[in-house]
């Protein structure tokens, strides 16, 4: 027997007061908080729930009844249904300040800890094409929105190539102009678009696991270096020198046109072997006239000039008079490591991945660093007492880790190594909250930062030092 259709209500002019996680909107009925995506406090917008739970529900807008003075234009074409940029419709002060009050909240919600006042959060001078990297995916057929299924007009172009609609693995939404990312990126995937089209190159069908064309991505620099790697879904040489070809003649200012062939059922291509079609295996990134070596399968912060404002604050935080020994936790491909590395005595980093160690290793060398050593493997196991017998007892820690935050084990062994400073950069406040409880006995948290990387989304980082008690 099928299941019955929930009933779900139709909320007719409900108030949005507040901002909420996610960057969600937030309205009450009947002591109930409605969560609705694309409202800004002050609309007042009829709701059709969608979901419903005991303290919850979800909804999305059918009318607006007023509209908050708040609100702005988005200036995005997709806007609303790509589902990146949530926050176009917020004048960028305002997301500062939910952005703020997020981490504020968090930290003391979570943590209950003691804390100093939170510092202004950092915003970035771009908030449109911010972005150093972009990824594009192929589809036979293409997201429709609800004007064109409205329209019940029937589509001959039905190939996409863009953004993955959200929590759809199948469905693509056909880009025309991204606001993320600088110019030659926009032109190249229409280029690509264009060409595959006209030379009847069959996209990616991923429920049938079918198609040539497969992914795109573009990776710009500070420097002006342009990456380009097209991922192809099957070995025909002769369509890919064709396709490979055509970009090398219409864009020269290419640095690095790459290509992989993917066979696989995920869209991952760290284990594979990327081909180098013309010029560099690599671009450059520069930051206080260090340089970074950056690979096709390296990973660098996607929002240059703010990855600086980041970088010089965990330095700032680190307070380094020159012989300390300091470890970069979750180092990446050594960004952080490198860039502290000249105001102290050593830096020993420790990541998951090995080719970003060897980046890391790289970097080093390439900047003439010499005071850097590289450890690849799972922090729990690496970091313990016997690696810090080894490497020397750290003054400073410097944590940089994924959104999960850091396991028990390593917090553990931070404490028992006892470093004078701790700084832990974080792009998740709610697991920077928790991982802070847990070295409250021992030290104290004395400075906070906020820094904006992703404008017009609800995401920030925090910086957070704490101080041996």
């Amino acid at each position: 027997m099928a299941r019955k259709k929930a009933n779900y209500p139709l909320i007719e002019s409900l108030e949005i007061v507040s901002v909420a996680a996610e960057g969600k909107a937030l309205g009450r009925y009947n002591d109930v908080v409605v969560f609705v995506p694309m409202a800004v406090p002050g609309d007042v917008v009829d709701v059709q729930v969608r979901s419903k739970r005991r303290r919850f529900m979800e909804g999305y807008i059918v009318r607006f009844v007023k509209k908050s003075p708040m609100r702005v234009d988005p200036v995005c074409e997709h806007y609303g249904v790509c589902g990146g940029c949530k926050w176009q419709h917020l004048p960028y002060e305002e997301q500062l300040r939910f952005k703020q009050e997020q981490v504020t909240d968090q930290l003391a919600r979570i943590g209950k800890v003691d804390l100093p006042a939170v510092s202004p959060i950092i915003g970035s001078e771009k908030t449109f094409f911010y972005r150093n990297k972009l990824e594009f995916t192929f589809s036979s057929k293409r997201w429709l929105t609800d004007e064109e299924v409205a329209s019940g007009t029937e589509f001959a172009d039905n190939e996409a190539l863009g953004f993955h609609i959200p929590n759809m693995f199948d469905k693509v939404l056909d880009i025309r102009k991204c606001w993320l990312q600088a110019d030659p990126s926009n032109p190249i995937r229409m280029a690509v678009r264009e060409f595959c089209i006209a030379g009847g190159y069959s996209f990616y069908k991923p429920r049938e696991h079918a198609g040539l064309m497969r992914n795109l991505i573009v990776r710009t620099s500070s420097t002006g270096e342009v990456m380009v790697i097209v991922i192809f879904g099957g070995d025909d040489r002769e369509r890919i020198g064709a396709l490979m070809e055509h970009l090398a003649l219409r864009f020269p200012e290419i640095t690095s046109l790459m290509y992989v062939v993917n066979t696989k059922f995920n869209d991952t291509i760290g284990d594979l072997d990327i081909q180098c079609y013309k010029g560099r295996d690599h671009i450059f990134e520069e930051m206080e006239g260090l340089r970074f070596k950056i690979g096709p399968k390296s990973f660098y912060q996607t929002n240059s000039a703010q990855a600086y404002e980041l970088y010089r604050v965990a330095r700032e935080f680190a307070e380094l008079g020159g012989g300390e020994v300091v470890y970069d936790l979750y180092t990446g491909t050594g960004t952080i490591a490198n860039f502290v590395a000249r105001r102290c005595r050593k830096v020993v980093g420790v990541e998951y991945v090995p080719e970003a160690i060897e980046d890391a290793k790289v970097n080093s060398a390439l900047n003439g660093i010499d005071n850097t050593v590289f450890y690849a493997g799972d922090m729990k196991d690496v970091l313990n007492d016997r690696f810090i017998a080894e490497n020397g007892r750290p003054d400073v820690v410097i944590l940089d880790p994924p959104r999960a935050g850091i396991h028990e084990d390593v917090a553990r062994t931070v404490l028992r190594a006892a470093p004078q400073r701790i700084v832990y950069v974080s792009c998740n406040p709610a697991t920077q909250a928790r991982d802070i409880a847990i070295f409250d006995a021992d030290y104290r948290v004395t400075r906070i930062q906020p820094v904006d990387m992703f404008p017009h989304t609800h995401h920030v980082e925090n910086v957070v030092q704490l101080v041996r008690r």
